[in-house]
């Protein structure tokens, strides 16, 4: 790596630390020829597909985007941010399994809903609102339905918090 004080081509790590998360690395490095010492973070690069949007348009991924639908499905929703930076996480690493160059929008929105589907079942039908283009009462129906065949156990959704008494039922 080369000096950025003095452009030397020669310098010498003195120290590396690995970040929190695994993700990154932070490397001390000092100048054989000046003697100054600066800091480089070392990251790996994958390129993550391209993604094909409905209409034919292909945009390069964006997390931020990614993270901001999981935020609006979730918003005021009793799930933790490390729930949805997992979650996140979860879906880029099925992008990048996935090894493919490009890939359509609508895969990566069923990979989310997989993800929100197990995070949160209100989140999941908000979110599956907008990716399926709701219609009417009726599609919304259908989807709660088909949500309730797929849950364990008596089949209801807690639709409500655990201590909000549900409005079916009188309390004892």
């Amino acid at each position: 790596m080369h000096c950025p004080f003095c452009q030397h081509v020669d310098t010498r790590v003195i120290d590396s630390r690995v970040s929190d998360d695994g993700a990154t690395i932070r490397r001390r490095r000092v100048c054989e020829a000046c003697g100054e010492r600066f800091s480089t973070i070392e990251t790996i690069e994958l390129k993550l597909p391209v993604i094909i949007k409905g209409d034919g348009r292909r945009e390069a991924f964006d997390a931020r985007k990614l993270r901001g639908g999981f935020d609006r499905a979730l918003q005021k929703r009793p799930v933790s941010e490390e729930q949805i930076e997992s979650a996140v996480r979860a879906v880029v690493h099925q992008l990048r399994m996935t090894a493919e160059r490009e890939l359509a929008s609508r895969r990566v929105g069923e990979f989310v809903m997989a993800e929100l589907r197990k995070l949160d079942h209100v989140g999941y039908v908000r979110f599956a609102s907008v990716y399926r283009s709701f219609e009417d009462v009726a599609d919304f129906r259908e989807e709660l339905d088909r949500l309730e065949r797929d849950i364990p156990g008596d089949g209801q959704l807690t639709l409500l918090g655990d201590d909000e008494p549900r409005p079916d039922k009188k309390k004892r």
